[in-house]
């Protein structure tokens, strides 16, 4: 915006770098540029002041496709003024002198021109094709058919104006159809997760099966084990009670051969002993009786003598000496 200063009958503009600035007086250009700052005449003059900076325009198209589908077009147009003199001669950019605004609304107007070249290039590409097509080809076959088209239109080069860029946001069809054309794609990623998740399940099941498998082998492998330790236990066991029966045995063995060679001696002794009272004669054998008695008697309480016993023992007393001497 210019800012004006008015002293009278003279007054003072001043204009940021940004605006493009042309005074008319009589109709004809009396200065022209960019930040001007210049002395005028109110009453003779005449000033328009056009942005030089990039403007931007939102752009908002609805249409129907090929098979009559309502598709919307969300995005922005940039532009800028090229040439101007030239627009300030097609549209009216004259500011106010004592205020420094635009008398009217010219870039509106402008931008109203380039939304109908717009919006006419959209519904032409959105009727060409299916709006499955539409949707699958994305926005950059229609991104440059826009730029082709403001690119191409002399209009714009005669009013003086540039299209810097056309930037889209968005190609949507309307949200039932949306919903419509979502659902298969929808009802596959379920499908597909509905996959994974049973892949996992039998995934997880493998597993589960490998782990009932391998402790089941565990298990077998130590009831195996533990079959054979037992078998091997009983087996020492065994060699055990063999070999115990078998020192049994020979200890056995060794008694009774002790014991018969013992039994043999005392029995040879006693054949000995035998053989040698044999030959005794009764009275000697009866006097080692007694003796033998009187050693293992501790007392005698009662000894009873009787007249036979005693002419008995005398009566083999002399026979004792007369068997003596006749041998």
């Amino acid at each position: 915006m210019a800012y004006i200063k008015n002293f009278g009958f003279l007054a003072q503009l001043r204009s940021d770098a940004s605006n493009h600035v042309i005074r008319y007086r009589n109709g004809k250009i009396r200065a022209s540029g960019r930040g001007l700052v210049f002395w005028f005449v109110p009453e003779t003059s005449s000033i328009a002041e056009l942005p030089m900076d990039d403007r931007e325009m939102t752009l908002f198209v609805r249409g129907r496709s090929q098979d009559f589908q309502s598709v919307a077009v969300q995005g922005t147009l940039a532009w800028r003024v090229a040439d101007p003199v030239r627009l300030a001669e097609r549209v009216d950019f004259s500011v106010a002198l004592n205020t420094g605004r635009h008398q009217g609304e010219p870039i509106e107007r402008i931008e109203t021109r380039l939304a109908g070249l717009l919006n006419q290039a959209t519904s032409q590409y959105l009727a060409e094709a299916p709006v499955r097509a539409l949707l699958d080809a994305g926005l950059d076959p229609l991104r440059l058919r826009l730029e082709a088209a403001v690119g191409a239109d002399p209009s714009l080069s005669d009013l003086g104006i540039a299209v810097v860029a056309v930037r889209l946001t968005s190609l949507a069809p309307s949200s039932e159809l949306e919903r419509a054309l979502q659902t298969p794609t929808f009802e596959a990623l379920q499908q597909k997760a509905d996959q994974a998740m049973f892949e996992r399940r039998a995934l997880a099941v493998d597993k589960e099966r490998a782990i009932a498998e391998n402790e089941l082998a565990n298990r077998t492998e130590l009831a195996r084990r533990e079959k054979q330790l037992i078998a091997e236990e009983t087996g020492n066991a065994r060699d055990r009670a063999v070999g115990l029966a078998e020192a049994q045995q020979i200890e056995a063995a060794a008694e009774a051969e002790r014991t018969r060679t013992v039994e043999s001696a005392n029995a040879e002794a006693e054949r000995e002993r035998i053989g040698i009272y044999r030959d005794l004669p009764p009275a000697v054998l009866l006097g080692l009786a007694a003796r033998d008695l009187a050693g293992k008697l501790d007392t005698i309480e009662h000894l009873n003598v009787t007249p036979d016993l005693l002419a008995s023992v005398l009566g083999e007393f002399r026979k004792g000496p007369a068997l003596v001497d006749a041998r």
